[in-house]
């Protein structure tokens, strides 16, 4: 990723003389902080308030919601698969000029998916601004049985800016020189933790649903080759009682062009 005018791409809360900076203090040298810094991307977390970092949450304003019931435009109904509604993002509230992949810039970004058990169907649609819409009932018929969707409780979350690094930043050739010489592994560690918390404004949130960036999975990460991270959904950000990383990848030029249809979907657990 490049970097230009001595700031983090997508970021205005850190730039290279302050990494530099923090690098020193925990005995890195600057080009093991460059490679860090070449390795980045920005992301959105979304935390409820009372996570968002005390420096940032003045003037913060609501972006997205888990749970609850879908409002759907006439003619569109629950997607087939009665996956639950996990997410509802209001795009137009998001930050601009933060993440770097392409988001519509109004309506809303509906995700339905099984954050429980591994999911049979996810789909992700797009609500245009001012479509008009109605909020759609949990239960149905099925063969002429009364069915119900499963309905998560209702929370707001508020954005946070925020940095990520690719998972095998520590295999550049820089760092590697730096370890193989003694280099302090725990202070390179602490020093990444350090850049995160400063990128946040604070305490770098942790169990969250995080939109663009790398991904931070649990298992093999699925953001490689073309495909980078569209949303992650720590389950315990919709139900405290889940525990599950879900991960929604697609290439760059689907994000854009809004073909939600082409995204891959994971559960790790």
């Amino acid at each position: 990723m490049s970097v230009a005018r001595g700031t983090i791409a997508g970021m205005t809360s850190i730039d290279e003389r302050l990494v530099h900076e923090t690098a020193a203090e925990y005995g890195v040298p600057g080009p093991v902080a460059q490679e860090l810094m070449a390795r980045s991307r920005p992301c959105l977390y979304l935390v409820p308030h009372q996570e968002v970092p005390v420096s940032r949450r003045e003037n913060v304003r609501p972006v997205a919601r888990t749970g609850g019931l879908p409002a759907l435009p006439v003619g569109v109904e629950w997607p087939e698969g009665r996956e639950p509604l996990v997410l509802s993002v209001d795009c137009a509230a998001l930050p601009q000029d933060v993440l770097d992949i392409e988001l519509p810039a109004d309506g809303h970004l509906l995700f339905f998916t099984e954050i429980e058990y591994p999911p049979e169907s996810s789909v992700v649609l797009h609500v245009p601004a001012g479509a008009h819409t109605t909020e759609r009932a949990a239960t149905y018929e099925l063969n002429g049985e009364a069915m119900q969707v499963r309905v998560y409780e209702p929370l707001t979350l508020y954005p946070v800016a925020g940095l990520t690094f690719d998972n095998e930043w520590q295999e550049g050739p820089q760092t590697r020189a730096f370890l193989a010489g003694g280099g302090d592994e725990d202070a390179l560690d602490s020093f990444e933790e350090a850049v995160l918390d400063l990128a946040a404004g604070g305490e770098c949130p942790g169990v969250c649903v995080q939109i663009g960036g790398f991904s931070d999975p649990w298992d093999m990460a699925p953001d490689e080759g073309e495909l980078v991270l569209f949303a992650q959904m720590a389950g315990q950000a919709i139900d405290y009682n889940v525990f599950t990383m879900n991960l929604i990848v697609g290439t760059r030029e689907d994000i854009a062009a809004r073909k939600y249809d082409g995204l891959q979907y994971e559960q790790q657990c």
